[in-house]
């Protein structure tokens, strides 16, 4: 079992930045694939980034590429959101998600994680 905590939410004006970060619990962190997913009022939860397990390769949503950048640090079991150039159509509550599928492929749907974050919310002001 997998327990998995973000921080780094808060307040921001268009433009800005924030780093969102997930901590994750167990010795076997650089064998997950993890993910950033986001959940805005009225609209479904939403795919924004993931990270490989093997080779730490990255997809984006075509909505945040080139603004947001996904890390990982196996040393200190965390994920890391990098969030650039914010827009108020990023506000929404940010969960962290992970899976030990060991899968090769781009894990970009909700259903292909088991583990979750509580959540971090996100606020861009304009």
């Amino acid at each position: 079992q997998v327990q998995l905590v973000e921080s780094g939410g808060g307040l921001v004006q268009a433009g800005g930045s924030l780093t969102l970060s997930c901590a994750a619990s167990g010795r076997t962190f650089s064998s997950y694939t993890m993910g950033w997913f986001r959940h805005a009022p009225g609209k479904e939860r939403e795919f924004v980034a993931t990270i490989n397990w093997s080779i730490g390769g990255t997809y984006y949503a075509d909505s945040v590429k080139g603004r947001f950048t996904i890390s990982r640090d196996n040393a200190k079991n965390t994920v890391y959101l990098q969030m650039n150039s914010l827009k108020p159509e990023d506000t929404a509550v940010y969960y962290c998600a992970g899976n030990h599928h060991r899968s090769s492929f781009v894990q970009f749907s909700a259903a292909d994680y088991d583990y979750w974050g509580q959540g971090t919310q996100v606020t861009v002001s304009s």
